[in-house]
């Protein structure tokens, strides 16, 4: 007795060559050279399979770049909490600036951004999927620290992250000084000084 095909377990291996497709690609070629049929062909799909899911190719790379680091199955993104928020801000910090300072997660995330000034469709995707979502997790680890009386009672935690990131990004943009572990460190302790 022949079987049916399953279309939906056919539909989820396109669309996750055309994520790892379009990662490599993202790795290899320049963004603006980047084509949804470069990514149809290194998929081994056509182009309408890409555009049922994506309206544009930057919704497809930055699906592409958020697939490998989605959020856990509850779906809520967690800072560590070592009951140490210096130690747990320097780690955090450390890694973000070691991201940054990667070309391979820096080009892409960098063109994905371009896109985002451009498009107001991705911006609100890349607000709802990442901006969102991460920018709550930092809040909840000082409010966790703000409660165990480790920073100022009215500190503004929204201000407080902006302060944290706001400098790395400062720096990462125009490529104006060195992201490593010594400026990831200076920034949180002078970050901290100002609000415990």
């Amino acid at each position: 007795m022949a079987r049916t095909p399953d279309s939906t377990r056919r539909s989820e291996r396109s669309r996750s060559a055309i994520l790892t497709a379009t990662r490599e690609l993202v790795g290899e070629t320049a963004y603006a050279k980047l084509t949804i049929e470069a990514i149809a062909a290194r998929a081994g799909v056509g182009k309408q399979t890409i555009y049922r899911w994506w309206p544009s190719k930057g919704a497809v790379v930055f699906d592409a770049l958020l697939a490998p680091s989605a959020s856990p199955e509850d779906g809520l993104i967690e800072l560590p909490d070592t009951g140490d928020i210096a130690a747990d801000l320097k780690t955090v910090l450390r890694a973000t600036v070691a991201e940054f300072a990667d070309p391979a997660f820096s080009a892409p995330i960098r063109a994905v951004l371009t896109e985002v000034i451009n498009d107001p469709d991705l911006a609100a995707l890349y607000r709802e999927k990442l901006n969102a979502p991460i920018h709550a997790a930092k809040v909840r680890r000082l409010a966790s620290a703000q409660l165990a009386g480790q920073l100022r009672a009215d500190a503004d935690l929204d201000l407080m992250v902006d302060l944290l990131y706001g400098p790395i990004t400062q720096r990462w943009l125009p490529g104006a000084g060195p992201l490593d572990e010594a400026f990831a460190d200076a920034l949180v302790d002078t970050v901290l000084r100002a609000f415990t």
